[in-house]
Parts: C-alpha cells; structure tokens; sequence
C-alpha cells in the first residue's frame, strides 16, 4: 500500500468516524451534560467544551462564590494521559433570595466554559472518550446534593478543528458573556462611614450604571443580604457595601476580587485597599428601570417637559387647596388693574421660581453630602413641620382679621402696584412651593428622579421647568384681562371672603399637627399647641396695636410672645427633646400590613406569593388621599385576601436611609411610589401616583397570575 493510498484511507476513516457526542443526564432537578463547540479535535489542539445545566422551574445551583449559603458546582475530570481541562469560565450569577440570606446562582439553564487540550501524540483516526463527575447543590425551598457521571467522546483528526455543530454559537455567547478585564481601576476603604468600592475607568465614564452590583469572589468580605448603594461620578461609580466579618480579623482583606455589574457589562476587577478617588463619586445614585413611568432614560428636554406638566397638575393636589385660596383672594383683589394684576403675576412667579432653586440646590448639596434625601425632605424634620404649623396659623389669623400685614383687601383699589402688594405675592408664591412639597403629582415622579441623578445645572433646570408649570395657570391669569373682567369689583364681599379662606389655613395647620404627633409622639403635639396659643394671643395683641394707642408696647409684647412660640418649637427644653427625634406612634390604616423591609420583600418573593408596596409618608397629602380613596377599600381588602398578596408599607414621614436607597432605585425622589411584584419573580410594576379602587384590585388580580 503506497503512502498517499494509506493517507486517503485514514482520511476516508476520519469522515466516517461519528462526530463529537454526550449523553444529558438526570439528576433529579437538572439535566447536565458535557457539551463541545467542535465537532472533533486535533493533536495539540486546545478547544473549548461545557458543563451545560438545564435547570428545572424554581430550582437553581451555584456560582463560585454561594453567597450566605450553598455550594459552587464542581466538576472532576478523568483523562487519558497527557490531556487536561482549565477551571470553569463563571457565567455572571443572579441574586437568588432566601428569607434574610442572599445567595448568588443560576436558573434555567446555564452554560459553564472550560478549555480542552489534546496531547500532541494523540492518535489520529481514533475517537477518544473524556469522562468527568459533576456535583451540584440543586435548590428551591429545600436543598438537595445531586451528582452527575458525564462523558463526551470526541472524534481526533488530523487538522484543527473548526466551531460548529449545534453547541458552537451556545458556547461563543457564554465566553462573550463572561466577566472580562477593562482597564479599570478598583480601590476600597472601610471605615466609620461603611465599606466603599470605588472603580474608575473608560468603560464606566457616561456609561448606564442602573442596577450596578458587587458580586465577590470571598464570601466572607461584604454582608451579602445588605442593600448596595449606588453613587456615580464622572468617571465611574462608588458602591456602598456593608462589611463582613473578614475586616474583624486581626489582618482585614488588602484584596477585594470579584465582578462587577454595571448596567448591562459585567467586569471582573481586583481593589485594592486605599483612599476613594473623587472622580468616582459625587452625581448621585443613577436612575434605574422599572414598570410604568420610569427616570431611566429621559434625557434633559423630556425631563423638562414632565416637570412643567407635573407643576401644573400640581395646582390640582390637595397640599395645595388652602394656598389657592390665598391666590384667589389675591387675584380677586386685583381683577380690575391690568398692571397691578401682571405686576402680582410675576411677582409670584419669582417667589415660585426662588422657592424652588432653593430647595433644589439645598437638595443637591445634602445628596453629594451623602446624606439619603428626596423631594419634601425638608418635612421629614419635626422642627420644620412645627414651624410651618405656626407659619399656618398666623396666616389663618391674619386672613381672620386678627391683625393686618400690608393692605387690606377692602382697600386693594388703590396702590395695587405698591411694594407691599409685590412682597406680598412673592410671599405666597414661596409658601405654595412650601406646603406644595407633600405632593407628587403625576409627571412629577420621573422628572425628579431624573433631575437627582444629573449634575447640578440639568437638575436646577427641572426644577425651574417644575416652578413654571406650577405657576403658569396663576401668571397667565393675572395676563389675561378678559377674564379678571368678569370678576366683581373690590367690595365688602371681599372681607367675608377673605375670612371664609382663612378655614383651609386652619385645616393646613391642623393636618400639620397631625403629622408631627406621628413623627414626634403626643407630647410633641402638646408642646406644639401650647406654642399656637402663645402665637395666637402675640397676634391680637399686634393686631389690637394696630388700633389703639400704647402701640409700642403692645407690639414690644406681642414681638416676645412670637419668639418665645418660635423657640418652644425650634428648641424643645423638656427631656428627650421629642421634635428632634421622639418615637414615632405609626400610622393606623384599615388594610392589615407588614412593615416594610427588604429582607422580608426577599423573603415573601421567594415563597412565590404577590407583594404590595406602599411608600408612603404622613406629610404626603396624595398619599393620604390614595389611601382613603384607593386602599382602604372593601375591594382592596378582599383582593388582598383572594390572591394571597402581602401588603408591605414603607413609612418615610421621618429620614429612613433604606427606604431612600429604594426610592432611587426605582428612579423615584419622593413618595408615593407603588411596586406589585407578581409570583413569577419579574420586576416590579410601578403604579401611578394617583390610585383608583380599580387599578389596585387589577393589578393584584395580575400579579396574581
């Protein structure tokens, strides 16, 4: 037999010799098999095989690092002499809940990449069978150790090998998949404010960095089931970790390794430890996706617009009932001067637009100060809301007629251009944007979540766009003589008008009072009304200066009465000092509900069952609304009961970092936000921010599957 005869017979051998194959096996819970993406392999040859794991529903294994609990999937090999296979190529892992522990695996099915290296001496013509045992920990509610004996027999050839065949394109998208290298830089620091990885780098510079996430590779360095904090800087992102009981060792970790998840890149890095770059922090949490009306992905001009139609819809919210009284009896007192009218138009359109810019650059400032704040944070301090309560009522009494500031409305005929009717609107368009901050109106929830998550000129222009909306309906009134003619004249009418609008300003303070007794408890409220009756006998007692001689005296009194209401309010002298942080009573609601907290939403989710949740705060007048009209419905009730949905409440009427943290992630810089989670484990659906009875009930019936 001549050479080149011989040569077109191993040839001939080789074509018909079967192509690489493996048997799936069952192990109860899965089916695992040893998969190739050639179809054979040459001497000397490195190619890529698989572990492949097709999980079954609710069951999952895994990764590397187990999290709180649980075993990594192993695989031992079994080769002939001379071949050898590399560790596994680590898909990116999932965050697998289980009651208060955080686990990090896989569902589904998952492939698991390993190199294959043939001797340069392996016979050609000659298949060769590779045998492995694999071991997995297959978990639902229960754990069960399962294991599998795999083969995989591979045809030897004497060319190389090329991809193909049904496992090729798999395997391709599980190696592009896996955590990769980037020139990025990665420090951490532990210390009185927490844990922080900071990382750097191209890659992360203007990059979506929603749902970012550290996922490491020792198990014993963060507290798994702690939420992760997001802040993003200008060229790239600081996480806030919760450390674990590796830095209480007597040699802490100087190596953080792990992978990174930003937006939708994964990244394995290497921190190490040292001081936080400034580039890396600073811009706040990013906005993130969601069901319904998301921040995610606005952009500037968009953002604009929803502001504009969030403050106009604004004027609509009930926080904002007794301030429209004050601009009705306004504009009513001016509908016959053209210019004096414009003259109050601006005039409260600047004190909006200065009301506004303020609390937004001092939101600003707080958030790049770390501290977790959002849209009416200034209500979630018990001083605040106890000054505003007075502020209120010494409103309600002026419009009473127990004391005079500037002119009258029965005089506002004449010096309507005059400097005290200017300040005077200045002054209601500030104390509108002030009690209007209990509110979220629709339109509103994006725009700032977007607007908190950008640098300070985008985020100051959302708000000035909010301002706009908000008093475009009372300026464009006040531009707008065909209508102010149709109002009556200036008259004594105005007078009994002007004491009838006096009623909201007393219902403001009261509901105010409300608010800081579940803030600060019943001696906080005690404390509060003695001070509204110092403030009250301070108000006639300038009021009555106004009208009879020794006015001097009577205002001197009247001034020290004021302060002394002021400071018994500000700067509570009785022990424990209640409105600076007193316990708080709770709210009472007609639905039965669990605090809420994200070891129990994780928990609830894993069991399957549908989930409520209401952020909300007592300060919130449309969440109080929502939950006298929406939730505390017998057809809410019984939705509840029928679907098996558990109603969790998140209450933000003090400072609640967690609850914070969560809000932003939802793209959301206030409450309310309301999240259905459905018994498939999907994201979340975002409920609007104005409920009807029938939404609720329909999207439980849906969560419910």
């Amino acid at each position: 037999m001549t050479p080149r005869l011989a040569g077109l017979i191993l040839a001939l051998l080789v074509l018909i010799a079967p192509a690489a194959r493996a048997a799936p096996v069952d192990t109860g819970h899965l089916k695992a098999e040893l998969i190739a993406q050639t179809q054979a392999i040459a001497p000397g040859q490195t190619i890529q095989v698989a572990l492949r794991q097709q999980i079954d529903k609710g069951w999952h294994t895994y990764w590397r690092n187990p999290g709180d609990s649980g075993e990594a999937t192993k695989i031992a090999w079994t080769l002939p002499p001379g071949w050898s296979a590399g560790d596994f190529v680590w898909q990116p892992p999932e965050p697998q809940p289980a009651g208060p522990l955080v686990n990090y695996g896989y569902s589904g099915e998952v492939i698991l990449p390993m190199t294959l290296t043939a001797p340069a001496d392996a016979p050609v013509g000659q298949p060769v069978t590779l045998r492995a045992a694999a071991a997995f920990l297959v978990c639902e509610e229960i754990c069960i150790p399962e294991d599998a004996l795999l083969e995989l027999t591979l045809p030897v050839q004497a060319q190389a090998a090329q991809p193909s065949g049904r496992w090729a394109g798999p395997i391709a998208r599980a190696l592009e998949a896996a955590p990769r290298r980037a020139d990025l830089a990665a420090v951490f620091e532990n210390s009185d404010q927490g844990l922080r990885l900071a990382v750097t780098g191209a890659a992360l510079a203007g990059a979506n960095l929603a749902d970012s996430y550290f996922f490491p590779f020792d198990g014993a360095v963060i507290d798994h089931a702690a939420p992760q904090s997001i802040d993003r800087g200008p060229q790239g992102l600081t996480l806030g970790l919760t450390a674990s009981y590796a830095f209480q060792m007597p040699e802490p970790p100087r190596i953080m390794a792990g992978v990174l998840k930003a937006g939708d890149a994964y990244y394995e890095i290497e921190a190490q430890a040292g001081p936080l770059p400034a580039e890396a922090a600073g811009l706040g949490p990013p906005a993130t996706r969601g069901g319904g009306l998301s921040a995610a992905g606005l952009g500037l001009p968009l953002a604009m617009v929803f502001a504009v139609l969030g403050g106009l819809i604004l004027n609509l919210m009930p926080c904002v009932f007794p301030i429209l009284a004050m601009k009705a009896a306004s504009l009513a007192g001016h509908a016959h001067e053209a210019k004096a009218a414009r003259g109050q138009g601006l005039a409260f359109l600047a004190g909006v637009l200065a009301t506004f810019l303020t609390l937004a650059g001092v939101l600003i400032i707080a958030q790049a100060a770390g501290a977790a704040v959002g849209w009416g944070f200034q209500l979630q301090s018990p001083p605040v809301v106890a000054a505003l309560a007075l502020l209120m009522l010494a409103v309600a009494l002026n419009l009473s007629g127990v004391f005079e500031i500037g002119t009258s409305l029965q005089g506002v005929g004449s010096g309507l251009a005059g400097r005290g009717g200017l300040a005077g609107a200045f002054f209601v368009g500030v104390l509108a944007v002030v009690v209007a901050a209990p509110c979220t109106a629709p339109f509103m929830a994006p725009a700032l979540g977007w607007a908190l998550t950008q640098n300070a000129a985008s985020s100051l222009l959302v708000f000035a766009a909010l301002g706009l909306g908000f008093a475009a309906p009372f300026v464009a009134v006040s531009f707008a003589p065909g209508l102010l003619a149709r109002l009556p004249r200036p008259g004594p009418w105005m007078d009994h008008l002007r004491k009838v609008l006096a009623f909201p300003m007393y219902g403001a303070a009261a509901w105010l009072l409300w608010v800081l007794t579940l803030q600060a408890g019943p001696m906080a409220m005690a404390r509060l009304l003695a001070a509204a009756i110092v403030l009250a006998l301070a108000a006639w007692l300038f009021g009555l200066s106004q009208v009879r001689s020794g006015r001097l005296a009577l205002r001197g009194g009247a001034a020290v009465l004021a302060i002394l209401a002021v400071v018994a309010v500000l700067f509570p002298a009785y022990q424990g000092a209640a409105l600076l942080g007193g316990e708080s009573s709770g709210a009472v609601a007609e639905l039965p509900y669990e605090p809420y907290s994200a070891e129990r939403l994780a928990e609830l989710r894993a069991q399957g069952a549908p989930v409520f949740v209401n952020f909300t705060a007592a300060w919130c007048v449309t969440c109080q609304v929502n939950e006298q009209v929406a939730l505390a419905r017998q057809g809410v009730a019984e939705s509840l009961a029928s679907t098996g949905a558990v109603y969790l409440k998140g209450d933000w009427t003090r400072k609640d970092d967690v609850i914070a943290a969560e809000l932003a992630r939802h793209g959301r810089a206030g409450v309310p936000l309301y999240l259905v989670y459905d018994t498939r484990g999907s994201e979340p659906v975002i409920l609007p921010q104005i409920l009807t009875e029938g939404l609720v009930v329909r999207a439980l019936e849906a969560a419910a599957g």
